[in-house]
């Protein structure tokens, strides 16, 4: 349910719609920091005191992304939506596929996630032009990060020539699959 108010200089049509890609980016953070405490606690095999110490900063990061998400949602006079109910209703991608698995799987999957959320957010930084530019420093923000940290990932999973061993791979599964190939 929406306010009757919003910011000063900013339509209550306009609010809703930054507020509507808002939630969606709520939603992927929410996410994404249960997906990389997920990882985190499944990871296993070589180099997996790297990885699972890596993930820690990410996913304490992520948290404060959603928590900084949600207070702009209430400044812009809306109610921001975290329950777990309302996540799994409002993603439009499917749940985390890997449980126990080898530490390339684990990353090879977790590049598509950040593929998808860092894609995302960058959509709505460039909707975000015309709507809000408060919004859009705030996503840009945390662009920065959220590229960093699938780069340290990417990083895992890069050979000599650049090339990445989850290349082509469209699902978690198959990514997983790939990189287990090559390891």
């Amino acid at each position: 349910m929406a306010s009757k108010y919003t910011v000063p200089g900013m339509s209550r049509e306009d609010a809703a719609r930054v507020v509507e890609m808002l939630q969606d980016r709520l939603t992927a953070t929410l996410d994404l920091h249960l997906t990389l405490k997920h990882i985190h606690w499944n990871v296993v095999g070589p180099n997996f005191i790297a990885v699972h110490e890596m993930l820690d900063p990410q996913v304490d990061q992520v948290r404060m992304m959603s928590d900084r998400l949600a207070e702009r949602i209430a400044t812009l006079g809306h109610q921001p939506l975290g329950t777990p109910g309302a996540i799994v209703r409002q993603r439009s991608w499917d749940d985390y596929s890997l449980t126990r698995a080898d530490t390339q799987e684990h990353l090879a999957a977790l590049d598509l996630v950040y593929e998808g959320v860092n894609a995302d957010h960058r959509r709505c930084i460039s909707e975000l032009d015309e709507l809000d530019l408060v919004s859009q420093d705030l996503l840009i923000g945390q662009s920065d990060k959220l590229e960093m940290y699938q780069w340290f990932v990417r990083a895992h999973l890069e050979d000599r020539s650049g090339s990445l061993s989850n290349a082509g791979a469209r699902t978690e599964g198959e990514a997983a699959q790939k990189s287990a190939a090559q390891s």
